[in-house]
């Protein structure tokens, strides 16, 4: 007799197919976008076009097999997502290039670096994937990652400046002629796996125990002691090496987390209050912050100087309009630091409102699709560690896009995936290959116990043809 079909393990689509269908929609898209830029700068088309289209094309459809291959169950949705916002933000620094290039024939060019950085981030993408096979085995190495993590935070703070900062910070590890990275990237991830771990341990304790004191539960020391104890040491290595927009990052990160742990709402209100208390004491501590508040508050109080950057950004998000200039048609090689810190202003400038938008909607479902995978995992463990990646993407593109447009102070964040920079991409598809391993192990079908019923299926139909040579109904 044959395995029931209820006992047999349903049969579920990989999506793969959806994936790749978007993928090579997200890839018409960059490629014409890559066309539209040339025409406007150019008013021609160069062979230079297809190593830039052509790359892009080649590291994506590499992406797809790898995932195909490795975690072949994971959501359709969130590679190409990322091969969009990966591909438009190519674009931008290739038209910053081509407008560097008319003021500088010298000028070195971003964008062959950041197609670079993109594969060398794709075999990273395969390393942890490869590396990774169960997410939960992270949790045996967390106490290893918040070690890791804050060494990651501390060694540019102990490098003499001219190997370490950039722009007032203390946040780089620079090897002259060679390369320079930023190890904060990868602390967060760290952090974050550490976090995920800890509060899971201790999920009963901090959901039930505590004081009650004016309607709010406070916390025992001794249950929270290792992770506060962390994020002292991480903010205060961050805030002393002027790196504001990591520590607040992290800080809301891990709130979050704590949040989402215990369910109660009096934990979110004493972290708030506890930021509302360090921001002030940072305040009249640093001077730096007390001028990034006071551009913020009166960015055109001195225009041609500390609040040139904001400004020359406000203006272009201004002249951009609702539709935009059209690409390579606006300037946004005005605004200083225009490929990393400011690409969201550029691109908001020659895309409009609708563009940028639309760029924003992609973060949406980006985020979206890692909130769903956390609730779909069928352990407590990849439930948090994928709710917090995908709320670090999404804070983080808050404060950034914020900044820029003046909702809060700037603080010098990258926005993910779109942003000039190695070290950004490589923790992002850290950050994407996680997801895919938590999304992949919580659709992949239970083949365990239809393997068991399908073993068990010729013993039960032997029984069953013996039956009648025992006689009567086999008793």
């Amino acid at each position: 007799m044959p395995a029931s079909p209820a006992l047999t393990a349903p049969r579920r689509r990989t999506g793969r197919g959806a994936e790749l269908g978007l993928l090579v929609f997200a890839g018409i898209i960059v490629t014409a976008a890559l066309v539209i830029v040339e025409l406007n700068q150019n008013q021609s088309l160069h062979w230079e076009l297809l190593y830039y289209g052509g790359g892009y094309l080649v590291a994506f459809a590499v992406a797809h097999l790898i995932v195909r291959a490795l975690a072949p169950y994971a959501d359709p949705l969130l590679l190409p997502l990322v091969a969009l916002l990966n591909g438009l933000g190519l674009v931008m620094i290739y038209r910053l290039d081509l407008a560097a290039a008319a003021k500088d024939p010298g000028a070195a060019a971003q964008a062959p670096l950041q197609l670079l950085w993109t594969g060398i981030s794709l075999v990273l993408f395969l390393l942890v994937l490869l590396i990774v096979r169960d997410h939960t085995t992270l949790q045996s190495y967390s106490y290893t990652l918040a070690l890791v993590g804050l060494v990651f935070l501390a060694i540019p703070a102990g490098l003499p400046a001219r190997y370490s900062e950039v722009n007032g910070a203390k946040i780089w590890i620079k090897i002259p002629g060679v390369l320079s990275i930023q190890p904060g990237e990868f602390a967060k991830i760290a952090l974050i796996v550490f976090a995920a771990a800890f509060l899971v341990s201790k999920r009963t304790l901090l959901s039930t125990a505590g004081k009650r004191f004016l309607g709010l539960v406070l916390p025992r020391v001794r249950d929270l002691g290792p992770l506060v104890l962390l994020l002292a040491v991480a903010l205060i290595v961050l805030v002393v090496g002027n790196d504001l927009g990591s520590a607040l990052l992290l800080f809301g990160v891990l709130l979050v987390m704590v949040y989402l742990t215990t369910g109660r709402v009096s934990w979110l209100i004493i972290g708030l209050l506890a930021f509302a208390g360090g921001a002030i004491l940072a305040y009249r501590l640093f001077a730096h912050l007390r001028v990034r508040v006071d551009i913020w508050l009166h960015p055109f109080a001195d225009p041609l100087n500390t609040g040139y950057q904001l400004v020359q950004s406000l203006f272009g998000l201004g002249t951009g309009g609702i539709f935009g200039t059209g690409l390579g048609a606006g300037r946004p090689d005005i605004v200083p630091f225009a490929s990393t810190d400011f690409i969201s202003a550029a691109l908001g400038e020659e895309l409009g409102l609708v563009g940028l938008s639309a760029i924003l909607l992609c973060y949406l479902l980006l985020v979206g699709r890692g909130l769903r995978t956390a609730l779909a995992a069928r352990d407590n463990f990849g439930s948090l560690l994928a709710a917090g990646l995908s709320f670090a993407i999404a804070l983080q593109v808050f404060i950034i896009v914020g900044g820029v447009t003046r909702l809060i102070p700037l603080t010098g964040l990258t926005t993910p995936f779109l942003s000039y920079g190695g070290s950004s991409l490589l923790s992002n598809y850290i950050i994407l290959a996680l997801l895919l391993r938590i999304s992949d192990s919580s659709r992949r079908p239970a083949a365990p116990r239809a393997a068991r019923v399908t073993r068990r299926a010729p013993l039960m139909q032997a029984h069953t043809e013996m039956l009648p040579a025992i006689g009567g109904d086999g008793r």
